[in-house]
């Protein structure tokens, strides 16, 4: 067998996108909640759904999990490699999903609620004990585990609730708002259980309304605007699409103050506080580019900062009216 009779099979597993989906349409009535989404998810990463309440995020999860169907006109939709309307029973058994509404039945412990799981992916009893006891340990739920759920923090019964997803080891999560409602601390709890999972190679959809959350764990982010996406791309590359990032240059000296005015282009001065803010995306090139203009005119700025648009901005352009420039067909790769 030769190198290159090797090594082909490997090559398409590796690019083989997780998701995709074609013209996702879906209707209630006279309303349009998916007007003809495109989907190209890469396996092993995390690509993060954003928009305001109503925007379509739920139902764009419920119909990639099965749970509903897209209207007749969308295109071809493909989860885990498989057709989602020739084959939705290989898709279920491929996923996992967390809702925004808790599936832990309070009124029995942690262990009892795993276990139930493991009978529902038809694991055996031994089996089924040994998942339930190794993913309360991962999840940090182990010393809880005879207690009913009942008595469990949100933030436990998050994890808990992500620990039960986790019993058939799914390849590919959804998680719709996973951690609303939570505290700061199990959030953070959460997004390094989100982490882990993606490092071991899971492929997590996530919907949220936490665009810091979005910022800290995606890959990829799209923003879901009246039914179509309106922005979409890596967080880095969204906050440039927003017009308004600029460097400021602060200076103690009037005389350099004025030089570097007269050294740059397209400068607003401030004179009260001598300094200058220049329209700028805040990559390295333009601030090489800056620096270098004032180095050529022997002038040094005492203070630098660099403002660039956030993904509140991001949020807020599409979804608010304003419009982002350019934007390329509704596709989130």
């Amino acid at each position: 067998m030769t190198a290159s009779q090797v090594s082909a099979p490997i090559a398409v597993s590796a690019t083989a996108p997780a998701i995709t989906a074609t013209g996702l349409r879906k209707s209630y009535g006279d309303k349009a909640v998916l007007d003809g989404i495109d989907l190209d998810i890469a396996e092993g990463t995390v690509f993060a759904l954003l928009g305001p309440n109503g925007a379509g995020k739920t139902t764009a999860v419920k119909i990639l999990s099965t749970l509903i169907t897209a209207d007749p006109g969308s295109g071809p939709i493909r989860v885990g490699g498989h057709d989602l309307a020739a084959d939705p029973q290989a898709v279920r058994a491929a996923i996992g999903v967390t809702g925004q509404f808790s599936a832990v039945d309070g009124l029995i412990t942690g262990e009892e609620n795993m276990l139930l799981m493991a009978d529902l992916h038809h694991l055996g009893r031994r089996e089924g004990r040994r998942t339930a006891a190794e993913l309360l340990e991962r999840f940090d739920l182990a010393d809880a585990a005879k207690k009913p759920a009942a008595t469990y923090s949100g933030g436990m019964k998050r994890r808990l609730d992500l620990a039960m997803t986790l019993v058939g080891d799914p390849r590919i999560i959804f998680l719709d708002e996973p951690t609303t409602g939570l505290d700061p601390r199990s959030r953070h709890t959460m997004w390094g259980i989100v982490r882990a999972l993606v490092a071991g190679g899971v492929t997590v959809f996530l919907t949220t309304q936490y665009l810091e959350e979005a910022d800290e764990l995606a890959d990829r982010i799209a923003v879901l605007s009246d039914g179509r996406i309106a922005a979409q791309g890596t967080a880095a590359e969204l906050k440039r699409l927003i017009p308004g990032g600029h460097v400021r240059l602060r200076f103690d000296d009037p005389v350099a103050y004025r030089s570097a005015a007269g050294a740059l282009r397209e400068v607003a001065l401030d004179d009260e506080t001598l300094s200058l803010r220049i329209p700028s995306d805040g990559s390295q090139r333009e601030l090489r580019s800056l620096l270098g203009r004032l180095e050529s005119a022997g002038v040094e700025a005492d203070e630098l900062t660099v403002h660039t648009p956030d993904l509140d901005d991001v949020f807020f352009a599409p979804t608010g009216g304003a419009g982002i420039p350019d934007q390329p067909k509704e596709t989130a790769r």
